[in-house]
């Protein structure tokens, strides 16, 4: 895989004048089995905070055991606002990061402080899966994880789910990757919503969702070298995530191909269902162009779709930069108080 890997790098880059090297970009390096040397060093990651006595804890966090023969794990986020807290049953979000399938966790910096802002700003409890990456675990590994975690949520006795969370009020919503993960989990958990009860999911919120396909779109050309997701790095992500032998029109990836007609039933089902779907996004994201054509689809497949694009930013700007966060908590505190 690791020669495969790389030839395709040379080709895409080769043909589409890309100047970001991947590995250097993500600072990580192949190795011959296929597997992925990650420089935990570079990425910083925050312990949970259960304290509840901390006056310094607006919310709090702890970690639980989902499956351990698969080292998945949630980290809960609860709202602190009061010593004995209050018995109002809040709406609970469960929430994916992002990396592109092959990077990050639950426990990395970036996803717990925003998640730590969404509790607090939404008044919501969070529970931050932490999944399988890519290219040890390809996909749909990851897809399956998210739907155990839902399946986890139902079932499980902690006393901040059972206590705090309205799990008739429950929504999935993911960054980047996390993002076309809450979509995919969605698509399964329709199929089978009445296995999960009493968790009833009310809406997707698809944040900066990541998506691709074998023709560039304007966007990925036009910001080709982006700083933030390079379109030899989104390459790259997708050579070492998707199944092997697949190409980048697979569902996994390319949800809009041949007009969604693979996703037809299940978009039927979560229409029928009254899901609504929040799709988010900004121009200066090389994916933007993907996340308007999935918003359309899904609009013309009858889905109720809530579209948030705004000017300017970069992809997953709200989470690498905080202060940017205030507009989207508003938009998902609206759709929120709508569902």
């Amino acid at each position: 895989m690791n020669r495969s890997v790389l030839n395709t790098m040379s080709t895409e880059t080769a043909s589409s004048d890309l100047t970001v090297n991947p590995l250097e970009h993500l600072q990580v390096t192949l190795n011959p089995d296929g597997t992925l040397n990650r420089d935990r060093r570079i990425i910083p990651v925050t312990s949970a905070a259960p304290n509840p006595t901390s006056p310094t804890s607006p919310v709090l966090s702890k970690d639980l055991p989902i499956n351990p023969s698969h080292n998945t794990w949630a980290r809960i986020f609860l709202p602190h606002r009061s010593p004995s807290f209050s018995e109002e049953k809040l709406p609970l979000i469960v929430y994916y990061h992002g990396g592109g399938f092959i990077l990050w966790s639950a426990a990395s910096t970036l996803f717990h402080e925003f998640c730590v802002t969404l509790a607090r700003e939404l008044s919501a409890v969070v529970v931050s899966v932490e999944y399988r990456l890519a290219p040890e675990h390809r996909l749909p590994a990851a897809y399956d994880d998210a739907v155990e975690a839902l399946h986890w949520v139902k079932t499980a006795r902690e006393e901040w789910l059972a206590g705090h969370a309205d799990l008739s009020a429950c929504y999935l919503m993911g960054t980047s990757s996390g993002g076309n993960l809450a979509f995919h989990a969605g698509l399964r958990a329709s199929a089978s919503h009445g296995n999960l009860e009493p968790l009833k999911i009310r809406g997707l919120i698809l944040h900066h969702p990541y998506f691709g396909g074998t023709q560039r779109t304007p966007s990925e050309l036009r910001l080709a070298n982006d700083l933030s997701l390079p379109l030899s790095v989104n390459d790259f992500m997708w050579e070492l995530s998707l199944p092997l032998g697949a190409t980048r029109d697979h569902a996994y990836c390319n949800p809009t191909v041949d007009g969604g007609s693979k996703l037809s039933d299940g978009v039927d089902k979560m229409r029928s269902l009254g899901w609504r779907l929040l799709v988010t996004g900004c121009d200066g994201d090389p994916l933007i162009d993907r996340q308007v054509e999935l918003a359309k689809m899904l609009q013309e497949k009858g889905a109720i779709v809530v579209r948030d694009f705004r000017e300017g930013g970069r992809h997953g700007i709200e989470v690498r930069e905080p202060d940017k966060i205030k507009p989207l908590v508003q938009t998902v505190k609206a759709f929120l108080s709508t569902t």
